[in-house]
């Protein structure tokens, strides 16, 4: 692996332009495909095998001619203070705004809700227009959103307070923001301050950018949505920073080190970059792994993820050593970079005095009180842990929305004016294809769900033009969100059993309450399946990297230590409500349901990049001849002040989501935030170290019949050290670039 990678960082490093020219080209086209492609389709919680979709395709089935995906919206009027919207003035005012809503191009048809049973609050305060559209939401042109927007007005103008939900609103995704601009700054700021070198702060967001460019654009081009790409980018920049960044403070090392710009480029692309490669690995593999849940949200959410971190991979090991060739002495300390004999003397003797810094100093204190640093970094971790064992998964909607949204407000008004389960009605399917007499069954199911506890509202069952099939629509007496409406749709479900042995009919319950529900149980029973495969497959890749038993099997502890403090995070902002106004978290309620295992294959492979990075220094040190404790040492000296900036950048670009107003991106912003503050600073740099020092040479064991058949990767570039450097330059190779940039 470093023979091949110290090839392959050479031969970038002379063909520099083509190899720059060629990302260059790589980076048009795609962007090109990007902009030529079609919007892309909103993600739906479709979800293979649940009930709630059976349901769903049996709609499609025996209701032909409907297009379930179509746009919908709903127009809510609230009369003023002490006022009902069945007053003269205001009834006008409702009508005429819905009939002028009706008469809009792509509305198929908008309901009085005059005319319309139930859509008149039972206190007269509220009413409710439904508004169905002949297209999918992504479809509506500016002119039938804007044609809503202003009716509302119309309503305002007249003196009732109207305000509009339903998927014809859906808002456009988010690509970053003020916030995340933000974030870049502050890792420009910490790559500075590392570095000292403006040139060798920009190659990493350079590199990163050219990265996500090639990754984002790519997925745009393959009509993937929003919420995937926000994931992509958020992984993609914050592991194509990180990347870059080892690779040029190695290759200062070498520099230091006494070799010219060429042969510590190869080196530190055989070296750090052989780090970076299986990083890499561990991260795709959580990924990846994702797509085991069985939802193609999340399958698609993962794999954009992954091939946006294989190509942040690739730049650095190509893209990067070419930048590298035009940036040579820039990217040096000031005080080396004319080249001169005193100069690079100076850093020589420097990298060989190993003078102690805060790396150091630190892993000298963690070695000399393991047992104390162990104990209280996992009391400490355990303690932040506890709220996790309240968290509650769920799939808000628009009451986890802000309320400056129409939506947020319309929902509200509607929870006070007909009760809080009114914005999460379920769709209870009665298949009485198979029943004798299905009219029979059909009023048998409406009967059932009328004397449910827990519904308060039923529809009178609406056959299918076949007569075969009927859908009644039920209102619960608690929210979409509510733990008593998931027990409620379980209820149900064992009442069909009855149902089908007393009429032969199926019940089936759907809606997006139901879905939800689905969602999070099947996220819960993929969890332990995908956790056993992510961290065995990691467990077997650090095994190679490390050939240690035990170092795998405490990174992969540690991380367990790190994910589960970030849930007890989360489960106090998000469910408990602290920070949460600082947060900009205007609604409390259950966790959604599939931040938990995209949190857990996110931090996973990041834990593990951190792992490899510090502990690879470590293991070189041993190889090369050095105790346990020295290796521990000088792995803090080469790698810890990268790896505390590198942590610190991902913290900063992970925070940048913040700020976004998608609940499951701000979720997921503030949980890997602190789960890698966790993981860095308190897994990997104070609990790890106090570990291997309490294992001492059995860290680094491995049984003589393993050691056989585990390959040899050499990640530490022991071939590198000792063996002849020409040699290692294929003879294939063109000859070096005598023009220096």
């Amino acid at each position: 692996m470093a023979v091949f990678l110290y090839r392959l960082g050479r031969f970038s490093f002379r063909r520099r332009r083509l190899v720059a020219l060629l990302w260059v080209v790589v980076l048009a086209a795609c962007a090109f495909a990007a902009a030529k492609a079609p919007a892309a389709p909103e993600d739906g919680f479709s979800m293979p095998g649940t009930e709630s979709q059976k349901a769903f395709d049996l709609l499609d089935q025996r209701f032909p001619g409907g297009n379930s995906n179509a746009a919908d919206a709903r127009i809510v009027f609230v009369a003023p203070e002490g006022q009902k919207v069945t007053a003269g003035p205001n009834k006008a005012a409702i009508e005429k705004i819905v009939a002028d809503v009706a008469g809009g191009d792509q509305v198929k048809g908008a309901l009085d809700p005059f005319k319309m049973a139930g859509a008149v609050s039972k206190d007269g305060t509220t009413a409710y227009s439904t508004v169905s559209y002949d297209v999918q939401s992504i479809d509506l042109t500016d002119a039938t959103t804007k044609a809503l927007e202003d009716a509302a007005e119309k309503g305002r103008d007249a003196g009732l307070t109207v305000e509009l939900g339903g998927s014809a609103l859906v808002p456009e995704g988010e690509l970053g923001g003020t916030t995340e601009l933000v974030g870049v700054a502050a890792a420009a700021v910490v790559l500075l301050i590392t570095f000292g070198s403006l040139a060798a702060a920009g190659l990493p967001l350079l590199t990163a950018i050219v990265g996500i460019g090639i990754g984002v654009a790519s997925i745009v081009a393959i009509g993937m949505s929003t919420t995937t790409t926000t994931l992509a980018l958020m992984l993609g920049l914050a592991v194509g920073i990180d990347y870059a960044l080892f690779i040029v403070s190695r290759y200062r090392t070498e520099r230091a080190e006494g070799h010219d710009a060429e042969e510590a480029v190869a080196r530190a692309v055989g070296t750090a970059g052989s780090a970076v490669v299986f990083a890499g690995l561990t991260v795709v593999i959580a990924l990846a792994g994702l797509s085991v849940v069985g939802i193609p949200v999340l399958t698609k959410m993962g794999l954009a993820a992954a091939s946006t971190v294989v190509i942040a991979v690739l730049v650095a090991m190509t893209l990067l050593p070419a930048l590298l060739g035009f940036f040579r002495d820039a990217v040096l300390p000031r005080t080396r970079r004319k080249g001169s004999k005193a100069g690079k003397g100076r850093g020589g003797q420097r990298a060989r005095d190993g003078r102690p810094n805060l790396g150091t100093r630190w892993a000298r204190f963690v070695i000399r009180r393991p047992l104390a640093v162990l104990v209280l970094s996992i009391l400490g971790l355990g303690l932040i842990s506890v709220p996790a064992f309240d968290l509650q998964l769920g799939m808000p909607g628009d009451e986890s929305k802000s309320t400056s949204t129409t939506q947020r407000r319309a929902y509200d008004a509607l929870a006070d004016g007909f009760g809080p389960g009114f914005n999460g009605p379920l769709t209870v399917v009665v298949d009485a294809k198979t029943a004798e007499d299905p009219k029979a069954a059909a009023a048998r199911a409406a009967k059932l769900l009328t004397a449910t506890d827990g519904i308060v509202a039923t529809t009178p069952p609406a056959f299918n033009e076949a007569g075969d099939t009927a859908v009644i629509t039920a209102v619960p007496s608690t929210g979409p969100s509510s733990a008593d409406t998931t027990d409620l749709v379980h209820t149900i479900r064992d009442e069909a059993r009855g149902l089908k042995s007393e009429t032969g009919a199926k019940m089936l319950v759907t809606g997006a309450t139901a879905v939800n529900i689905d969602v999070s149980q099947k996220v819960n029973d993929a969890l332990l399946p995908y956790l056993a495969l992510v961290v065995g497959l990691a467990f077997l890749l650090l095994m190679v990297v490390f050939r240690s038993l035990l170092v795998p099997l405490k990174a992969a502890l540690g991380f367990l230590l790190s994910v589960a403090a970030a849930f007890g995070v989360i489960v106090a902002v998000f469910q408990w409500g602290w920070l949460a106004d600082a947060l900009g978290v205007e609604q409390t309620g259950p966790v959604m349901s599939m931040t938990p295992i995209l949190l857990i294959g996110v931090v996973f492979g990041l834990a593990m990049d951190y792992e490899v990075f510090l502990v690879t220094r470590m293991r070189e040190a041993y190889v090369h001849g050095k105790r346990p404790g020295e290796a521990i040492v000088t792995g803090f000296r080469h790698s810890a002040r990268v790896v505390g900036a590198a942590a610190v950048i991902m913290i900063a670009v992970f925070a940048g989501f913040i700020g976004m107003s998608e609940s499951m991106i701000k979720m997921m912003g503030v949980g890997l935030a602190v789960a890698v503050f966790f993981d860095a600073f308190v897994v990997r740099m104070t609990l790890v170290p106090a570990v291997l020092a309490l294992l001492g040479d059995r860290a680094w064991w491995l049984p003589k019949w393993l050691a056989k058949v585990v390959p040899q990767v050499d990640v530490e570039g022991e071939k590198l050290s000792h063996g002849d450097p020409s040699a290692l330059t294929s003879a294939a190779e063109p000859a070096p670039d005598p023009v220096r940039a």
